[in-house]
């Protein structure tokens, strides 16, 4: 119950009430306190009206009058007349005077917590003004003990009355913000545990019904959190399955791929020119074909080999990548231009290499054809003491906002109708194997370009 929220608030709320009823008892007693004194000068008056009535009454009585007013004298002031009207023996000289006339608040707080904490029984002298402006002032000396008892009877019905009232408070206060806030709250803490048990069941989301603004809000963030959630965990079980799929299709592809290797054998043997020029090609692309189904299969098993690093010449390697190309495009719409010196060699895997510019290479003319006006591909290569780079540009159109923000992120980075945007995903985490980054650096009207970057020595950039 006291780690609970409904138990803390209880508790919290009666301290908070008592804390406040202990800031009224305050003032409370000082005011008693005043009453008090008043009091006392009020019957010592009415007293002294005997003695108006007759100049000279009996000892005792005047003894009777002194100890039914509590006071031990009395002297009223009567036109510019100070008089001692009644009088009996001050058993201790006087430790104290108060003036009731002109006090403040707040000396009448103080005067009232010395009092309550001070257990002596001083002989104090009290001044007010008369009532029904019956002289100019009346005068008492009396006993603070008797004050002092009476204030403490006063204070203890005010501290249990306090109490009452804090827990009747606390509790209305508890119930109040129970059903206001604390149901509510249980009731968005029941729709996490059960969305929690099936996530995946967009029935399950919350649907906002608070009338408190602040948990309103939180409901609404809540059901934005649950729809991302259920949409991503529907989308991870759909590449599980797409990846199963083209698990099992690559795995019949590579066998097809396999039989076709054995007819370009016999193909290769050709006396015709034109086949011996094109066999070689072909052999290289269907060889890159089945490694690509044999990679598929490994990825889908989540065993997918890092790079086996070579020496490459990147020219020729290029060459190759931009003879396949030219073979699906119009030559008087799309041309490819090289500036790679022919001697340069990178280290790197030639498999995946070549798969990383085919993506780049293959996006840059079809964003060309998508446009309908001409332009160029071309590749520029260079290196430092810390790297290789290569730079693959084209004068397309440039990137649409959506494929920059997601550029490489799987099915969201595609700018053809009917893409995938898979092409920069996989280019990008084939370089990343080779220790190096694949960056875009620019794009816009002009045409877009994007730079690989593989490191030298250990790896590191």
């Amino acid at each position: 119950m006291i780690n609970s929220l409904s138990g803390r608030l209880l508790i919290l709320t009666t301290i908070f009430v008592m804390l406040a009823e202990v800031l009224i008892f305050v003032p409370s007693i000082a005011r008693f306190r005043e009453e008090y004194m008043l009091n006392r000068l009020e019957r010592a008056q009415i007293a002294s009206l005997a003695l108006l009535a007759e100049e000279m009454i009996d000892p005792a009585l005047e003894d009777e009058l002194l100890r039914n007013a509590e006071v031990f004298n009395v002297v009223l002031r009567r036109d510019e007349a100070r008089q001692l009207m009644l009088s009996s023996p001050l058993p201790e000289p006087i430790s104290a005077t108060y003036d009731l006339r002109d006090a403040s608040a707040a000396t009448l707080i103080r005067d009232a917590m010395l009092r309550l904490f001070r257990p002596a029984n001083d002989v104090i002298r009290v001044i007010g003004a008369p009532v029904r402006e019956a002289g100019l002032l009346i005068e008492v000396t009396m006993e603070s003990a008797p004050m002092r008892t009476a204030m403490i009877d006063y204070g203890i019905r005010i501290l249990a009355l306090s109490a009452v009232i804090s827990v009747i408070t606390a509790f209305l206060l508890f119930l109040a913000m129970r059903a206001l806030l604390l149901k509510p709250i249980k009731g968005v803490v029941g729709h996490m545990q059960r969305y929690a048990r099936a996530p995946e069941d967009a029935r399950r989301i919350i649907l906002p019904s608070a009338s408190v603004t602040e948990l309103r809000e939180a409901e609404e963030a809540l059901k934005t959190l649950q729809t991302e959630l259920t949409q991503a965990l529907k989308q991870k079980e759909r590449l599980a399955q797409l990846g199963a799929a083209v698990s099992k299709i690559s795995h019949d592809l590579r066998n097809i791929l396999t039989s076709a290797q054995l007819f370009t054998d016999r193909i290769e043997a050709s006396e015709d020119p034109a086949v011996k020029r094109m066999a070689p090609k072909l052999v290289g692309s269907i060889t890159r074909a089945v490694h690509l189904c044999e990679s598929t299969l490994a990825f889908g098993k989540a065993e997918e080999p890092g790079p086996t690093l070579t020496m490459v010449r990147l020219a020729e390697l290029v060459e190759d990548v931009i003879d396949g190309e030219r073979l699906a495009v119009d030559s008087a719409q799309i041309s490819f231009r090289t500036e790679i010196p022919a001697d340069m060699l990178i280290r790197a895997d030639p498999e995946q290499i070549y798969r990383v510019l085919a993506n780049l290479i293959r996006n840059a003319r079809q964003a060309i054809a998508t446009s309908g006006s001409t332009g160029e591909v071309s590749l520029r290569g260079g290196e430092d003491e810390a790297a290789w780079h290569i730079d693959v540009s084209d004068t397309g159109p440039g990137l649409p906002p959506r494929a920059r923000e997601h550029l490489f992120t799987p099915f969201q980075g595609g700018t053809r109708k009917g893409g995938t945007g898979l092409g920069l995903v996989i280019a990008a985490e084939l370089v990343r194997g080779h220790g190096g980054s694949l960056d875009l650096l620019e794009t816009g009207e002009d045409g877009t370009r994007f730079r690989i970057l593989l490191p030298k020595g250990d790896g590191t950039l």
